[in-house]
């Protein structure tokens, strides 16, 4: 028994430093494992990091010549008649979304072109277009309240919020309000373009004006479409028939000047030959929309609104469009500007919001109307 003791002790301590060995040569060998797996994973995210900036860059360098070699895409990017916001809207009724005077209609400007149009009445005569026609809705232009065309600016449709809200607005201030999307827009069919949208302006006009029974029938263009607007006036007016009066919200001087100051530019201002490769291409895709030099020329009536904290269309453009119309017409009867502060945070979109804006419509279209 002694024996077996005494040698089952000389065992236990062998054992124990077998156990105290193993703990010292295993704790070590964990943590320098979990030490290269960490210092692994930290160049394996820096790698990517790596990879992702590298990649913008590629991009970033790339986007300039792919756009000077291909104008076309640019011309995307100017119309954006590719984003169809809002989405799941049926444009076929106008009353889902709370315009329940208003009928949907199409109109062909030319062979294999199809343009969506809303028209509707002013609030006063909701009770009796519910119900009707289109028959109906074109006899309703011939009841004296003005009419105005509306011009959206790029991308979307006619069913955008803050357009819908405009013509909420006007209807409720007494006027008829015609919405069309452009070729190209929405469910219009065709390529959008600045002739073909200045095309889709003229014809509308003249397919009001011809309804009208001698109601005033003016322009309202909003950002972009101030360019369709002045441009339509310009040609109708070279035609013998201007518009009776023409409304501009957050215009531009020229699309290139436009171009120049618009957010997406600021990525490339600092791009070698940002003109060449930006500025020069809307030129080769037939785009200009001169706001200042068709006001040289216009004669209709003017008002332009603005917003001075507009973040899209500098607010000191409509001051140099203002001041060129002056010159022209030499009247500041015919000559209106509306600065809107830049406290009331309208911005780009949302004069409609501004409770005098039905006052000073009327005061504008007053002598029209009377006339």
């Amino acid at each position: 028994m002694r024996k077996r003791n005494a040698k089952q002790e000389s065992q236990q301590p062998e054992e124990k430093t077998n156990q105290k060995s193993f703990t010292k040569r295993g704790e070590p060998a964990e943590i320098k494992t979990c030490e290269a797996g960490q210092s692994k994973s930290g160049r394996g995210w820096l790698r990517r990091i790596k990879r992702l900036f590298l990649t913008l860059f590629v991009v970033y360098i790339s986007v300039p010549f792919l756009i000077r070699l291909f104008p076309a895409l640019l011309a995307n990017v100017v119309y954006l008649s590719a984003l169809k916001a809002p989405f799941f809207v049926d444009l076929q009724r106008p009353e889902d979304l709370q315009l329940n005077h208003t009928a949907n209609f199409y109109l062909s400007p030319e062979e294999g072109v199809r343009i969506g149009v809303w028209h509707t009445v002013p609030d006063s005569r909701w009770q009796e277009a519910q119900g009707e026609g289109l028959s109906w809705y074109e006899s309703a232009l011939r009841d004296q309240a003005p009419i105005i065309i509306y011009l959206h600016g790029n991308g979307g449709t006619r069913a955008i919020g803050h357009r819908v809200e405009l013509i909420k607005v006007l209807s409720a201030a007494g006027f008829h309000v015609l919405a069309l999307d452009y070729r190209g827009f929405a469910d219009s069919t065709g390529d959008p373009s600045e002739e073909g949208m200045t095309a889709d302006g003229v014809y509308l006009y003249r397919w009001v004006k011809e309804r009208s029974s001698g109601s005033p029938v003016c322009f309202w263009g909003h950002s972009l479409g101030t360019g369709v607007a002045t441009n339509a006036a310009c040609r109708l007016q070279d035609q013998g028939s201007p518009p009776d009066a023409v409304i501009l919200e957050a215009p531009y001087t020229n699309i290139r000047e436009e171009g120049a100051h618009h957010p997406f530019a600021q990525i490339y201002r600092i791009f070698p030959a940002f003109e060449y490769f930006f500025l020069d291409t809307m030129a080769l895709s037939n785009i200009f929309f001169p706001n200042d030099e068709n006001l040289k020329s216009m004669s209709s009536p003017l008002m332009i609104l603005h917003a001075e904290d507009d973040h899209v269309v500098p607010f000191e453009m409509s001051r140099k469009l203002y001041e060129i119309a002056l010159k022209s017409q030499h009247s500041q009867e015919n000559v209106k500007l509306v600065s809107f502060d830049g406290s009331l945070g309208y911005r780009h979109n949302n004069i409609y919001k501004d409770p005098k804006l039905p006052a000073l419509l009327w005061e504008f279209l007053q002598p029209v109307a009377e006339f």
